[in-house]
């Protein structure tokens, strides 16, 4: 489904991805593991096309120069330079690190904000989805999402990805700054969504123990740079992954 092949970013004359490939099949879930600043969230950026629109702002205010080289290609298609509202509509979608959401509206006007793309009865359909799926929501749903725990708010901002009708999700650090029983209820949703829906998911993080158990593939990745991949259950095994990723 996504082939990213000898991927390199500059910001200016910092490398932030260097000769980065990596394979996603359709119906997989990936995760790409890495410390801070090893480059994740530029790749989840440049796959999206995020990346794109950040070069095109800079060069019209003569900011920093962002370079890019390698292809990104989803079902066989070159997308590098297509912009990130073409890539949704293709299916390629992205929840950014951090959770973003819209903090002033309530939890039903998030979800039908994000599904501008979709007409209405999709987003009727995928609203009782995500009350499924996350149904402590249930006795949220006019609650103003600002007002929202960390991790309820990771929730809605993938409840608003999925209104988008994504072919392949992708979440960039989903479980940052969450509580151990927080990140084990996002972990299961990713597990149910790709379950339900066989969802093609991209997921980057930082921790890896929760995440682990249920990818098919990782990739390791440092300073930009991938240094090891394999399933899931050989980078469990992994020593230098378990000493650097797993907190002990």
């Amino acid at each position: 489904m996504l082939e990213v092949t000898n991927l390199m970013v500059f910001y200016e004359n910092a490398l932030a991805l260097n000769d980065f490939s990596m394979r996603v099949d359709e119906g997989s879930i990936i995760a790409v593991i890495g410390s801070n600043s090893a480059g994740k969230t530029t790749l989840m950026n440049t796959v999206s096309g995020l990346i794109i629109d950040t070069k095109i702002k800079e060069q019209r205010k003569g900011g920093e120069r962002i370079t890019l080289y390698g292809t990104v290609k989803f079902r066989d298609e070159d997308v590098t330079e297509l912009p990130p509202s073409d890539r949704v509509r293709k299916g390629i979608v992205l929840c950014r690190e951090r959770h973003p959401i819209f903090p002033e509206s309530d939890v039903i006007e998030n979800l039908k904000i994000a599904g501008y793309l979709t007409n209405s009865a999709e987003v009727r359909r995928m609203t009782d989805y995500f009350f499924t799926l996350f149904p402590v929501f249930d006795r949220l749903k006019t609650r103003k999402a600002g007002f929202l725990s960390g991790g309820e708010q990771q929730m809605l901002a993938i409840g608003m990805t999925l209104m988008a009708k994504p072919k392949l999700l992708l979440l960039d650090e989903p479980l940052l700054g969450l509580s151990p029983v927080m990140q084990n209820a996002v972990v299961d949703s990713v597990k149910t969504i790709r379950e339900q829906t066989g969802l093609t998911i991209v997921m980057t993080e930082q921790f890896a123990r929760p995440i682990l158990p249920m990818i098919d593939r990782g990739y390791v990745i440092e300073n930009g740079m991938l240094t090891m991949d394999g399933t899931g259950a050989e980078l469990m095994e992994n020593p230098e992954v378990r000493t650097a990723y797993f907190g002990v």
